[in-house]
């Protein structure tokens, strides 16, 4: 009788169909410092297609288009050109008014507007929510990232405009990645805030549109900090845009003073911000469904 010798690769592939299919547990974050932040990276992908989701609802079925980009800070520069620099004669640091209030609404209408749709993104995508599982922080982050296209296309007409009056971007520039920067990381978070408390209370959706108008004049859009004291600028600094406009306008254009204590006190109050949002949505992740 012939002996049969056991084939080492082909038992090992036996024993891998005979084994039980493999368990993944899903269990809410055990510490508050448990941010899960290597499980977003995980789905990068899914990322990307919230961003493209976003990009194409915003311009599907839209006259203009793109265009709407432009015309809403070009149209508010007017406004805020011929009512506070004509009329008002506000100062603006030696600054044509058309770039001292564009240079400010670029970074602002990006920030408002990714505020108000991270806001509303957990209670917008409820369906997704209830029905299969995925790190929830990927919709308040595909929110913010979607917003940089329209921040891009807003800052090219900025730079033509800063062009067009003869101002040369010197070597203050390089300050304009961290600024974009500061600015994305404060509104998400406080979108993080917004966004879970929104799916606890629905009328923080209706507080938004008073939150966004009361933050622009607390802000300097309309006016220069340097008529803030100084004595008291570090504090108004803790507001994070105020930081972010008035570095923008200084790494564009070169007038003024450098924002150092302001935009300090911007940078502490951002970081702030963003790790208590972090926490405090992944606490809440466990429940959002059960609630939203």
């Amino acid at each position: 009788m012939a002996s049969v010798t056991a084939d080492p690769s082909v038992a090992a592939r036996v024993s891998a169909q005979a084994s039980p299919t493999a368990t993944v547990r899903i269990e809410p974050p055990r510490t508050w410092l448990e941010l899960r932040l290597r499980e977003v990276w995980s789905y990068r992908e899914l990322l990307y297609f919230f961003i493209w989701r976003d990009l194409k609802v915003r311009y599907k079925q839209t006259v203009i288009g793109v265009a709407w980009v432009v015309l809403q800070p070009l149209l508010s520069m007017g406004v805020f050109t011929l009512f506070f620099g004509r009329l008002a004669k506000l100062p603006s640091d030696g600054l044509p008014y058309p770039v001292f209030y564009f240079a400010a609404l670029a970074p602002w209408t990006y920030f408002s507007t990714a505020l108000t749709t991270t806001t509303n993104v957990v209670v917008a995508n409820q369906r997704v929510v209830t029905k299969v599982y995925f790190p929830r922080l990927i919709l308040p982050l595909s929110s913010v990232l979607s917003g940089l296209v329209d921040f891009g296309i807003a800052f090219a007409v900025l730079l033509a405009m800063t062009l067009g009056y003869g101002l040369r971007p010197g070597v203050h520039a390089i300050w304009l990645p961290f600024l974009l920067l500061l600015a994305l990381a404060t509104a998400l978070g406080v979108g993080l805030w917004l966004s879970a408390l929104n799916a606890l209370y629905r009328d923080v959706q209706y507080v938004m549109p008073f939150l966004v108008q009361f933050w622009m004049l607390a802000s300097p859009v309309a006016y220069p900090s340097s008529l803030v004291p100084a004595k008291w600028r570090w504090l108004y600094g803790l507001n994070p845009m105020a930081g972010v406009i008035e570095g923008f306008r200084w790494a564009l254009t070169g007038h003024g003073q450098a924002p150092g204590a302001l935009l300090a006190a911007s940078a502490v109050a951002v970081v702030v911000l963003l790790v208590g949002g972090l926490v405090f949505f992944q606490r809440m992740e466990g429940t959002v469904a059960d609630l939203v």
